[in-house]
């Protein structure tokens, strides 16, 4: 196992194992196969494990797991703080000493706020009283380390990166979401200010796994053989400013071959052959998209507050991956907001089809979008989930 440094130059291992997709045996999680793929990834070197408060049976799992193995010492355990469902410092407090005694253990090495979307939120949090609780949970050595994890556009990750001392940041990156959420933008700029950066679904929940037979011919005509996991994970490690990588391993082969990948990746030993193999697959994924849209955000700032690429990145997504979750994860990541950024808003004016390279048809384009991304049941769910959860 290779490991890179947090802020304080403790060894992080390059690999991180994500406890959210243990296996269930019926509705609990099956405790003796997670045990057995735990242990296995600590006797291979893995020392950061990610959990969080709300998901199901994980963190009680694996306080279980490293209390009767008597390996507490051994890990990094990163939990999160529900911090969209609190409203007060003592419903933080209560759910933090609830953390604790799920992961039995008196303090946590990385612990983040939960699902950032919008600056507002940690706003929220510094009214209620965050940062003199945050103080004293680190100076009584019961929070070692202090992050987010994020599912924003890349502006507001840099308002966020910048609104406090972190520790540390957790977001989702890789070779197809390259250039949305954090991005590549956020990724260097966490790394010039010495933040550690954590990588969630660094294959898209498995989309980068499961390629096009288009893109399998190309990867097998690759001289390194690689499949197309061990593609997406050296692309990431290939980068010097990625801290650690997450997988949500949940079997002993797969624990196996991710710390066989985590023992040989190191920056820089991707090569140019390399680079255009992973270029070339997701030109291909992305030949179903159904707007030519770059990302390159030449339209922004829209003087109604659409977010123009966002709109288009999970409309392209729809057709090029399941269109419920597509939706889903539309609805967090910009439509939980304090201010959203849909299609509906946009007035017509045409400003922003003056600065499109791609001469796309912005306006129709973004109706189309939102009559696919916000079907009338959606539209209502986001509606309800605004009101309990946007303050």
């Amino acid at each position: 196992m290779k490991y890179r440094k947090d802020r304080y130059g403790e060894p992080i291992s390059q690999l991180g194992y994500g406890c959210m997709r243990f296996t269930k045996k019926g509705s609990a999680i099956d405790f003796e196969k997670a045990e057995r793929e735990v242990l296995l990834a600590i006797e291979k070197g893995v020392n950061y494990f990610d959990t969080a408060y709300i998901y199901p049976g994980s963190e009680e799992c694996l306080g279980r797991i490293l209390e009767k193995n008597g390996c507490r010492d051994k890990v990094n355990i990163a939990t999160k703080l529900p911090q969209y469902i609190l409203r007060s410092m003592a419903a933080v407090e209560k759910t933090f000493q609830e953390e604790l005694t799920r992961l039995r253990t008196d303090h946590i090495d990385y612990y983040l706020m939960h699902m950032f979307t919008d600056y507002a939120e940690w706003e929220n949090l510094k009214r209620i009283g965050i940062e003199d609780w945050i103080r004293r949970q680190k100076a009584e050595g019961r929070i070692r380390n202090i992050g987010f994890s994020y599912h924003g556009d890349t502006e507001m990750f840099l308002k966020v990166l910048d609104a406090y001392d972190w520790d540390f940041c957790q977001i989702q990156y890789n070779y197809l979401d390259e250039n949305t959420q954090a991005g590549r933008r956020g990724l260097m700029a966490a790394a010039e200010k010495g933040i550690p950066v954590i990588i969630m679904e660094p294959l898209r929940g498995g989309k980068l796994v499961d390629l096009p037979d288009k893109a399998k011919k190309v990867l097998a005509e690759d001289s390194k053989g690689y499949t197309p996991a061990e593609l997406g994970l050296r692309w990431l490690w290939d980068q010097p400013q990625v801290t650690c990588v997450l997988s949500g391993m949940n079997s002993e082969a797969m624990v196996v071959e991710n710390t066989r990948i985590a023992s040989e990746a190191e920056p820089g030993h991707f090569t140019e052959e390399d680079l255009e193999t992973v270029d070339r697959i997701r030109k291909i994924i992305r030949e179903r998209e159904k707007v030519g849209c770059t990302g390159c955000r030449y339209c922004m700032p829209c003087p109604h507050g659409v977010d123009i690429p966002g709109n288009f990145h999970y409309y392209n997504l729809m057709y090029m991956e399941k269109k419920s979750p597509v939706r889903f994860e539309f609805a967090r990541n910009l439509g939980l907001r304090r201010e959203p950024g849909f299609a509906t808003q946009c007035i017509g004016c045409g400003k922003c089809e003056k600065h499109c390279p791609q001469h796309i048809s912005i306006r129709e384009k973004l109706k189309e979008a939102d009559r696919d991304l916000r079907p009338f049941p959606y539209k209502i769910g986001i509606g309800v989930a605004r009101k309990i959860m946007v303050r």
